[in-house]
């Protein structure tokens, strides 16, 4: 098989994640603005469209070099399809169950299969893979959901008085809508510029090789495929993991919405800008994990240990299917990017 045919179907196969992205991560940005009332789940797919390019576009770059040069020096063709093949598969699962899962460490685990294949063929030695950048970005799976639910559970213990007041009277329900629109935006704008590099990324030495384009004019490229495939997947397949985070997790309202949503956008962009500007790659952290993390932290606040009673047979479901995630999808990349390289004698 012709490598530019293999491009091909890798380029699809990138657009295919980006889909399953969307339709599993839609639900990050929107999830509160429609469990809390204030939008309707079109309304809010509306903005999360709009939010998605421009975070893709503007800011993509930051993480897209991270999953394409951070953990393995370069990721062959048949590791590209292999990688976005194995996460891909393994979101689509996911979201036909209605389980939020995060499509970050899906697609990390995957480039780990990869690069543990490499190893194990000879390609690279042990000591090839980038093990500071990846304890860095496992650091940051720790540390992010955590943040988000202190973050919104300090912010909401806070602001609780003041937001009940303002919810008992009409012009105070239109400021506090007006804020969830702004902060869904601020969401969907995070989370394109987090989590676009999880379908396009590993194609960032692929693309620069076979296209000869420079690394700017290659990431921006990517980051507009990845963006056009999330908010696909978002309106045709994400209506499943949007009603379980938005409804089944707590009972949100205007004010407790627009709090988790506030604390779930200032983490993902932290995360996605701060280590750039430090360190020279962007953090690709679960937006899932940092979402339901600041809805846990609101209810938290405003229910206490009862927020769980209701919700405790979902949320085992959540967190069982997080703990999955980086072991299945190193094992099936490692797999598939054996049995590609065999097949098609691309490496």
């Amino acid at each position: 098989m012709e490598p530019i045919v293999l491009v091909i179907i890798g380029y699809c196969l990138a657009f295919f994640m980006a889909v399953n992205i969307g339709g599993n991560d839609a639900a990050n940005p929107v999830d509160t603005a429609v469990g809390s009332g204030v939008l309707t789940v079109r309304q809010a797919l509306a903005l999360f469209s709009i939010g998605v390019f421009a975070g893709a576009l503007l800011q993509g770059s930051f993480v897209i070099k991270t999953i394409g040069k951070g953990i393995v020096p370069t990721i062959p063709l048949a590791g590209a399809v292999a990688t976005v093949l194995a996460a891909g598969s393994w979101v689509l699962i996911a979201t036909l169950k209605g389980m939020p899962i995060s499509t970050s460490q899906s697609i990390v685990g995957s480039v780990i299969g990869v690069g543990l294949g490499m190893v194990l063929k000879g390609e690279l030695s042990l000591g090839d893979l980038n093990f500071s950048v990846l304890s860095n970005i496992v650091l940051s799976w720790i540390i992010s959901p955590l943040s988000a639910i202190l973050l919104s559970l300090s912010l909401y213990t806070v602001l609780q008085k003041r937001l009940t007041m303002l919810e008992t009277t009409p012009g105070g329900r239109r400021a506090i809508k007006i804020l969830m629109i702004l902060t869904l935006l601020f969401s969907a704008y995070s989370f394109g510029a987090n989590d676009v590099a999880n379908a396009t990324g590993v194609y960032l030495f692929v693309t620069s090789k076979y296209l000869g384009l420079p690394d700017a004019h290659t990431m921006l490229v990517l980051a507009s495929m990845g963006a056009a495939g999330i908010v696909v997947g978002g309106w045709s397949i994400g209506r499943k993991v949007i009603d379980t985070v938005a409804y089944k997790i707590t009972k949100l309202d205007y004010g407790s919405g627009v709090v988790a949503e506030a604390s779930n956008s200032l983490t993902v962009w932290l995360f996605t800008t701060i280590p750039s500007w430090l360190i020279g790659y962007g953090m690709p952290i679960s937006t899932t994990h940092a979402s339901v993390s600041s809805i846990i932290g609101v209810g938290l606040a405003k229910y206490g240990r009862k927020w769980f009673q209701g919700s405790k047979s979902v949320v085992l479901k959540i967190v069982f299917s997080w703990l999955l995630t980086l072991p299945i999808t190193i094992i099936i990349g490692a797999i598939l990017y054996h049995i590609i390289g065999l097949l098609v004698g691309v490496i």
